[in-house]
């Protein structure tokens, strides 16, 4: 498993932005609650599922599948 950023750098410097507005906060969610708090919890268990392979909800990181050891970006 492989955790990359977003090759395109105008969505991770928006999501990034986003980020530092909402304190760390998904900026693509209303909610600000732990779940949401970036890496959030749907993508670390999309993370944990073997055969998940895409990006997170903001589209800011993406797991590919594969022998690779996990990069912890964050």
């Amino acid at each position: 498993m492989k955790i990359t950023l977003n090759p395109d750098k105008e969505v991770v410097q928006a999501v990034k932005e986003g980020l530092k507005r909402t304190g760390g906060y998904c900026p693509c969610r209303l909610e600000r609650t732990e779940d949401n708090k970036c890496m959030c919890r749907e993508f670390r268990e999309q993370i944990a599922d073997p055969d998940f392979e895409g990006y997170c909800h903001c589209m800011l990181y993406y797991k590919s599948r594969g022998g690779e050891k996990e990069k912890n970006h964050g």
